[in-house]
């Protein structure tokens, strides 16, 4: 296997009483889009502001391209791009300003940095918007400019922390193909996000975090096999004041079933675990029967990365959120 260009061993931070980072390790290798998944507090943020040297680790080994970050961090810095979930961009500056501002910092000479600037506002999709001030655009054009001026000096590693927090669905979109041209040209992508589909839909291999600690690695798809179980999802009609007595009643009924590995109740919804949907759904519609319930719809499916992060941790992904990440 080739060399990571990401490597952490025994990585620790904490801040004050706060733990941050409890013994973190992990790799990424070139090329690949590398998720870092996890509720708010859970550690990711910190990880990456070690990674890209904005803070100090108190213990542990950080090495990006085989350059130490404690080290060696002049170096680390020209090997990365850092996009950080706060917008950085300057309301009375023109997209222009910020891109050649960014091209200054790198050292581009001039014709390098215009053509990278045109580039990079086609490729985001704000071309023909070069001169107009940063007040005059709206949430995703700015976080698109964000892209694009961490961007501007071709780096081999890029760090997204929450890349599409706040954006619409379209605008998400789109920033998510964006990502993913980013891995066709080269290269790779460390992603820190909290939305599952966005790492079920971009990531090559995840890390699920929870408290300052790494609980399971692998490939979204291997996370998923792994819990060997299928996912029944009960939707009640009615409004929300009937569904706590009647989705306790359904949940007790639907758990003395053989068939069944677990529940999960989600507002008017009972997610039910079980070995196979094709035999366990016949019997979780007896028992709504037998209980008088009145379906809203019932859909089955594999589970997903949030079911795996229940499996792992115990607790559900919303559970967590504190104030430090």
């Amino acid at each position: 296997m080739s060399t990571p260009i990401v490597r952490i061993r025994n990585l620790r931070k904490s801040y004050g009483s706060v733990v941050a980072l409890d013994g973190v390790s992990l790799e990424v290798q070139e090329g690949k889009i590398f998720g870092l998944l996890g509720p708010n507090g859970a550690g990711k943020t910190t990880t990456v502001k070690v990674l890209t040297t904005l803070v100090r680790p108190d213990a542990g080994e950080v090495e990006v391209s085989g350059a130490d970050v404690l080290r060696d961090p002049v170096k680390v810095r020209s090997l990365i791009g850092y996009v950080p979930q706060e917008l950085t961009v300057d309301p009375y500056l023109t997209a222009r300003e910020h891109m050649h501002y960014y091209a200054d910092l790198y050292h581009l000479s001039a014709a390098a940095g215009e053509a990278r600037m045109r580039e990079l506002l086609t490729l985001v999709g704000l071309a023909g918007h070069e001169n107009r001030r940063v007040r005059e655009f709206s949430g995703g054009m700015k976080k698109k400019l964000d892209l694009a001026c961490g961007l501007i000096h071709r780096p081999p590693l890029i760090f997204l922390d929450e890349p599409s927090l706040g954006l619409d669905v379209h605008v998400r979109r789109d920033v998510w193909n964006y990502i993913l041209k980013l891995k066709e040209e080269g290269a790779t992508i460390f992603l820190c996000t909290n939305y599952m589909d966005e790492a079920e839909r971009l990531c090559d291999d995840v890390a699920i975090i929870d408290g300052g600690k790494i609980v399971v690695m692998g490939s979204p798809a291997a996370l998923r096999s792994q819990l060997k179980r299928d996912l029944v999802s009960v939707q009640i009609a009615g409004s929300d004041e009937d569904h706590g007595e009647m989705l306790a009643a359904f949940e007790k009924a639907v758990s003395r079933l053989k068939v069944v590995k677990g529940t999960m109740k989600e507002g008017g919804r009972l997610k039910v675990y079980v070995e196979s949907n094709e035999v366990a759904l016949p019997q979780i519609l007896q028992s709504a029967a037998d209980l008088a319930l009145p379906l809203h719809s019932i859909t089955y499916s594999r589970p997903g990365l949030d079911e795996v992060f229940l499996h792992y941790t115990g607790h559900s992904f919303t559970e967590r959120d504190d104030n430090h990440g």
